[in-house]
């Protein structure tokens, strides 16, 4: 009976939401008849899109809302019940993305690199490929003439009619410039933008209205973020100056490779840059027939990326296998970063105060934590940072590293069943969006790090050396003045102290492994005896 009840209920809330969806999509059209003019057909299929949106995440909803009644928070059946919601709800959004496709993939991959939302659904839309059916070859020409002025022929001496890649915004043609440079030809699909503002119309309108219908269940603010992420991956000529600008950032790092622009071959839609070689950053099977360490590549990547936030304050929020290259090179190899529409400008307050966070967080300064949560707006949640960052809890006695003992861990999953959905909502919109592009950015990092094999424990290293370079008002200089000097002799004497202290935690850690273990075998040798 209360499953025909929840089955009613979301039926008629699908209802109410497909006719919203369907008037502010008429009227939307109305605001862009021009654009639907040149793609009839563009309005049928987001419609067809929406509604399938709609019923999903209405489903999702109500099951949340309601198959969770009667059961007592502190109970194993509801931590076993929620986790299954969690799972069909994942299973949900994962098959809306695959029909979708398009710019739901790319909402799916946002979702799945937040390692705020349950694991379920991090596992399961991590499965999401940003791949797409290649634009007709005709279309591509029509639409690099209509944005560069002339034809291909004029421009490349070749041009490859199959592209390297093809995801749900572009695809990449190789070709050759009349003077034989090899470049790469990134093309935007026609008719994406008013693609895009549809999609995202109705994402946004199922946020409001799923915050309308069910309080405690708040998710405008991802939506917000992802728009506003997306919409910056859509002008090529934004991402071809963040390129520049971080090449810039990296100049003297001679492992890294960001392609040289092609200026006056880019558009907003249309960007020519330096063809570079190189194989996916987890591509462990290359690296084993060319003798590159895995491990050195995680170091090397972490590094990057710790310097891009704590130093510099400019963020790749990207960082997926795709947009990372290892290229074999006579001396190891070097790290292409690839796709920079997706970038974050930290304020410099904040790139400060997360600086100030992770040196507090590496020797659990819990009242340190605590007062930088206030300056972040989060308050009581900020006693979740540890757990968050460095899978410790604020009063932890574990090692760095090590993870929380059984006891840790027990002690948090009683405490976790107090916080509700409306617990949640409240942290994440609570955070900063300078917060949010960095706590997606970690996410995908430690992924990475995992399919490398490599240990957590490199990016704790690298976060702790590159927060204490960032605290440096001096770090960004390149001044060689005495007071400068002094001051990186300051940060790297503090630095080696606090590597000292991981390595101490180390060698106690292992210490206490072998006693353990001797223990373990005394024991067992004991009772051989006396069985014996």
């Amino acid at each position: 009976m209360r499953r025909y009840r929840v089955l009613k209920l979301g039926a008629k809330t699908s209802v109410y939401l497909l006719t919203a969806t369907g008037g502010a999509a008429l009227a939307y059209d109305s605001f862009n008849s021009t654009t639907t003019l040149d793609f009839p057909s563009t309005f049928l299929n987001g419609v067809v899109r929406s509604s399938r949106a709609i019923v999903s995440i209405t489903s999702c909803v109500v099951d949340y809302k309601y198959s969770l009644r009667g059961l007592s928070p502190s109970s194993d059946d509801y931590g076993d019940a929620l986790s299954e919601i969690h799972q069909r709800s994942a299973d949900r959004i994962l098959r809306l993305c695959d029909a979708n496709k398009g710019f739901y993939v790319k909402a799916g991959q946002f979702v799945a690199a937040m390692r705020q939302v349950p694991k379920e659904y991090s596992s399961t839309l991590s499965s999401l490929q940003d791949q797409a059916v290649p634009c007709n070859f005709e279309a591509v020409k029509e639409f690099v003439f209509k944005s560069l002025g002339k034809d291909l022929s004029e421009i490349f001496l070749s041009f490859d009619e199959q592209p390297v890649a093809a995801a749900s915004i572009a695809q990449v043609h190789r070709a050759f410039l009349m003077d034989n440079r090899e470049v790469a030809v990134k093309v935007q699909y026609p008719g994406l933008e008013y693609q895009m503002k549809f999609d995202l119309e109705t994402m946004a309108l199922l946020s409001r209205s799923v915050a309308w219908l069910f309080p405690e269940y708040r998710f405008e603010w991802l939506v917000s973020e992802f728009t506003k992420t997306i919409a910056s991956e859509l002008d090529f000529i934004q991402e071809a100056k963040n390129s520049e600008r971080a090449a810039n950032n990296f100049k003297k790092n001679k492992m890294i490779r960001i392609p040289r622009v092609y200026w006056d071959l880019t558009s907003k839609q249309v960007l020519t840059m330096q063809f570079c070689e190189g194989h996916k950053v987890d591509d462990l099977k290359f690296m084993n027939q060319t003798g590159i360490s895995p491990l050195e590549v995680a170091k090397a990547l972490v590094d990057v990326f710790a310097e891009m936030i704590f130093v510099h304050g400019f963020l790749h929020g990207d960082p997926h296998p795709g947009n990372i290259l290892v290229s074999s090179e006579k001396n190891g190899f070097s790290l292409v970063i690839l796709d920079h529409g997706i970038y974050k400008q930290l304020s410099e307050d904040f790139r400060k105060s997360y600086c100030q966070l992770w040196e507090a967080l590496i020797i659990l300064d819990s009242e340190k934590i605590q007062q930088l949560g206030e300056n972040f707006g989060v308050g009581k949640y900020a006693r979740y940072f540890p757990v968050i960052f460095t899978g410790r809890t604020i009063n932890s006695k574990s090692l760095l590293g090590r993870g929380m003992s059984s006891e840790e861990k027990k002690h948090l999953k009683e405490e976790l069943k107090s916080i509700k959905m409306e617990d949640i909502s409240s942290f994440m919109e609570s955070l900063p969006p300078d917060f949010l592009t960095i706590l997606r950015t970690d996410g995908l990092l430690r992924s990475l790090i995992s399919k490398l094999d490599a240990p957590q424990r490199i990016r704790l290293l690298s976060y702790a050396k590159f927060a204490l370079r960032g605290l440096s008002a001096e770090a960004n200089s390149e001044s060689d003045s005495p007071v400068f000097l002094v001051s990186r002799v300051k940060i790297s004497i503090k630095y080696i102290r606090l590597r000292l202290l991981l390595e101490i935690m180390d060698f106690v850690a292992y210490v206490d492994e072998v006693r353990r273990s001797l223990a373990s075998k005394l024991r067992r040798f004991t009772t051989h005896l006396i069985s014996w």
